[in-house]
């Protein structure tokens, strides 16, 4: 039992398997999709990893939740995570101590599974990390107020931006939103826009089981062009008020068509209307392309938490391709059949969660 600064004591413990996780509201909000159920179940089936749930509890209820996914890898090393292949959550607290005992509890499991390392993602990167984490400020991600009205955000753009959206409408592109209707066009557009950009990527059956394991809190997009053919794809995820997009990609060659912008434009009038008032752009690189493109919709722009507990001797992990020695590869993985990709795509992104 570790107390916090106020005088409430604290018990960490570790839900069962088949326990369901409950935390009040304001909590589910901060440990945002990732601390789903659902997403868990999803995550650990679709790798087989273990997961780790952990509840902080007091006199007065639930105080903070942990949720900690094994990953283990023969390249890309092992490591406990939270949020596996989305962009931070997973972690939620009331106060400072409840940080604190949480983060004691992911250090101790990580040394009980001799980990290289333990990652904490969460949307607080002007925090400082307590003693024993270290800060790794590389990922931002970009939340755009949604008005019940689109024409409010659209006059704020400027003229040049105004036509960059309707371009691709005057070409006859259209987006079309769904579920499990659009799951192999989405995976289409998804696994080859990824292998455009040198990236690995999961197989269908990953997400299908995504859209069955969530159910109403997930949306699947779809752009063609005005002949059919597949421009780009999207996934988008419902909590709250809040609209995450998860994937968004489009094809290299429609990029200049301005498809991109029209997802996101279609995306933002459709959710607006639907009553949510915020869209996770969802996360980017300082620095990189993708950020540039999303800072064109002026979003608030929100530094990510990625606190990491090393291994003593354990070097800072850069599984991203900032990263020198991941250069090569992501040229050749670009140069190689898409038969393989498809094939050797889960094998290498189940590492990178």
């Amino acid at each position: 039992m570790i107390k916090p600064q106020s005088s409430q004591p604290i018990r960490i413990r570790l839900l069962a398997p088949t326990e369901t996780l409950v935390c009040p509201d304001s909590l589910a909000t901060m440990a945002a999709f990732p601390a789903f159920d659902s997403w868990t179940k999803f995550a650990a089936e679709s790798y087989r990893f273990s997961c780790y749930r952990f509840v902080a509890e007091g006199d007065d209820g639930v105080l903070g939740l942990l949720v900690l996914a094994h990953v283990k890898h023969i390249l890309f090393g092992n490591y406990l995570t939270t949020a596996p292949f989305a962009s931070y959550g997973g972690f939620a607290f009331c106060s400072p101590g409840v940080c604190d005992a949480l983060l004691e509890k992911a250090r101790a499991l990580g040394k009980d599974l001799n980990v290289d390392y333990v990652n904490v993602r969460f949307d607080a990167g002007e925090s400082i990390p307590p003693e024993g984490w270290v800060q790794h400020p590389i990922y931002y991600t970009y939340l755009m107020d949604l008005p019940d009205h689109a024409e409010v955000l659209w006059k704020s753009f400027t003229s040049q931006y105004r036509n960059h959206i309707r371009k691709p409408l005057k070409k006859g592109f259209i987006v079309k939103f769904g579920r499990l209707d659009l799951l192999d066009d989405v995976y289409e557009g998804l696994a080859d826009s990824m292998h455009e950009l040198g990236s690995p990527y999961h197989g269908k059956a990953y997400l299908r089981r995504m859209a069955e394991s969530l159910g109403d809190a997930l949306e699947f997009a779809v752009v063609r062009g005005p002949r059919e053919e597949l421009i780009g794809a999207g996934v988008f995820i419902f909590q709250g008020n809040i609209v995450t997009s998860l994937h968004s990609n489009i094809l290299h060659k429609f990029r200049t068509d301005y498809a991109g912008d029209f997802l996101y434009w279609s995306a933002i009038t459709r959710y607006g209307g639907q009553g949510f008032s915020i869209l996770d752009m969802g996360r980017s690189l300082v620095g990189s392309g993708n950020e540039s493109f999303k800072m064109k919709w002026n979003p608030r722009r929100q530094l990510l938490a990625y606190w990491y507990a090393l291994r003593d001797g354990a070097t800072m992990p850069e599984l991203n391709q900032k990263n020198p020695r991941f250069q090569f590869a992501i040229w050749l993985w670009k140069k190689l059949p898409g038969f393989m990709v498809r094939s050797l795509g889960p094998l290498l992104i189940k590492g990178l969660a």
